[in-house]
């Protein structure tokens, strides 16, 4: 297995771009990596970009995304499109990422999932990739009833202490969805776990994506 620093190269501070369609899927799909990303001291700039919510759920993300952004430089933005109907408001959602895309030339993106059997996240997912052609994409995955999980092939490691973060901010968090069967604690550590175990994590979890397409700079560029 091949360990890469992927923010290694770029320009400081690096620009990281989370997209999540619903109020916790960024927290759920990418949290630990983004914890241990600002922990780590990584000089980055995170904009945080949510795009369904109503009055309770964009309260919820808020604070979500204030817990798990801390200190670091970031921009929290929060649309109310309708849950459930992005493929059929579709050309309203594209407009915002073509006004992110104005402003904004990310070093890395995390988003969803290509193959999520949820409708908004895959509508994300392939905006993502509509807007964004040459940039570093890394698809992040979540737990639901579907059963959609795929074969990850990148990993970044956790440590324990950010694990318990992530599920305590989660849980603590997103009351509005505490009637949901997913959100357990031993659902998220659980899957940390298994990613742990096929990445050989020190100490023993993970975060995993899926990443479609890397460009491994070494050498000069062809003239």
């Amino acid at each position: 297995m091949l360990s890469v620093d992927l923010l290694g190269q770029a320009p400081a501070p690096a620009k990281v771009l989370c997209l999540g369609a619903h109020s916790d899927d960024i927290e759920i799909g990418c949290g630990g990596a983004v914890l241990q990303l600002i922990a780590e001291g990584a000089n980055i700039e995170i904009t945080w970009v949510i795009f369904s919510s109503g009055t309770d759920r964009e309260r919820e993300a808020r604070t979500s995304a204030e817990l798990f952004l801390g200190e670091a430089q970031h921009e929290v933005v929060v649309h109310r499109f309708r849950d459930g109907f992005f493929p059929y408001d579709g050309a309203q959602i594209k407009e915002q990422f073509e006004a992110l895309k104005k402003r904004l030339s990310p070093d890395m993106i995390f988003t969803h999932y290509r193959q999520d059997r949820h409708q908004d996240h895959r509508t994300i997912s392939d905006l993502t990739w509509n807007t964004w052609r040459n940039h570093l994409i890394l698809e992040y995955e979540i737990p639901k009833y579907d059963g959609d999980l795929g074969v990850p092939n990148c990993f970044v490691p956790l440590r324990r202490e950010t694990c318990e973060r992530k599920i305590r901010y989660i849980c603590e968090t997103f009351q509005t969805q505490s009637n949901k069967a997913w959100l357990t604690d031993d659902t998220f550590r659980g899957l940390m776990r298994l990613r742990g175990v096929e990445c050989a994590a020190p100490e023993k979890y993970a975060e995993a994506f899926y990443s479609r397409k890397v460009v491994w700079g070494v050498g000069r560029s062809a003239e």
